[in-house]
């Protein structure tokens, strides 16, 4: 009983805080709870848990294989750095398309909230370092077990972290952005731009230092 619990609070306080930092999963929720209501937002969440699901599941059990695999974790960092670079394009470029609404973002709303977020969570490809750097850490630290049913109660603890932490935020920040009007109107034009502008020259720069760096100095 203990160490089930133990699974199920560890799960959970490292996918709440993995959650909770902005980004384009937690956008797009905004997105769909500023024009739908809190009905949609959670659909929309429950089709990220669903991806959510099978990516913890897979990266906890081949988490040491996947890390030894140099070549295909090269690659995702790859796609990461394209992603953001593209999300921020797509942000402005949608912001300035029709004057007084975001353009194609609306467009979201015409299909089902689940779906948004299963096909939006399959495109997260910083999720699959992320996860597998962690559950690798916490089985070597012993922090979690996963032998039998153990690592469903990790998992259960983990989905639920998502879910709570990124629930919060988006709610979080749109009570910001409803009680301070005059600065939302740069929110899609300005800042969630240049935040995938940031996140993606920061990524550029750790896979130049993981991948490059360190080939330059041993050549």
């Amino acid at each position: 009983m203990q160490q089930r619990a133990q699974n199920i609070a560890v799960g959970f306080l490292v996918s709440f805080i993995g959650s909770v930092p902005l980004g384009y999963l937690n956008l797009a929720g905004l997105e769909i709870y500023s024009g739908s209501g809190l009905h949609h937002l959670i659909f929309f969440l429950l089709g990220v848990v669903f991806v959510e699901t099978f990516v913890i599941y897979f990266t906890l059990l081949f988490a040491k294989r996947l890390v030894k695999n140099k070549k295909l974790m090269k690659i995702i960092d790859g796609f990461a750095v394209i992603f953001m670079f593209v999300l921020a394009y797509f942000f402005y470029s949608n912001s300035h398309g029709t004057s007084g609404s975001n353009g194609n973002l609306k467009a979201y709303l015409m299909y089902s909230p689940f779906v948004i977020g299963v096909i939006l969570n399959c495109f997260n490809f910083l999720q699959l370092p992320f996860w597998t750097s962690w559950n690798l850490y916490l089985i070597n630290a012993k922090y979690i077990t996963i032998e039998k049913k153990l690592k469903y109660y990790y998992i259960a603890g983990t989905l639920a972290g998502v879910f709570s932490g990124m629930l919060s935020l988006i709610v979080l920040l749109q009570t910001i952005f409803h009680e301070t009007n005059p600065f939302s109107k740069y929110v899609m034009p300005v800042f969630i731009p240049l935040f995938f502008i940031v996140m993606g020259s920061i990524q550029v720069f750790k896979v130049y230092k993981k991948y490059f760096k360190s080939t330059a100095l041993e050549s």
